[in-house]
């Protein structure tokens, strides 16, 4: 299954989730701060998605009330 996902309150605009069997397969992000999502999504890929969401819920950026980690943990527990 693949999810798209809008991020809201960070600076990526989109995030296209696979998601098979309950584990992350792939995760592709648009905007942001390439170098740190590229990261996450390396990381993430191959994780379960209840670990992922256990890992990235509630992480801040700078004084956002969100993140992009944070944001992909939402677009997650919609999966779930």
């Amino acid at each position: 299954m693949t999810m798209e996902y809008r991020p809201r309150g960070v600076c990526s605009r989109r995030m296209l989730i696979d998601v098979e069997d309950g584990v992350i397969q792939r995760l592709q992000v648009q905007g942001g701060c390439n170098g740190n999502l590229q990261g996450i999504s390396r990381l993430v890929e191959g994780m379960n998605v209840e670990e992922a969401i256990r890992r990235l819920d509630g992480i801040h950026c700078g004084d956002k009330s969100t993140s992009c980690p944070d944001q992909l943990a939402q677009a997650l527990k919609q999966l779930s």
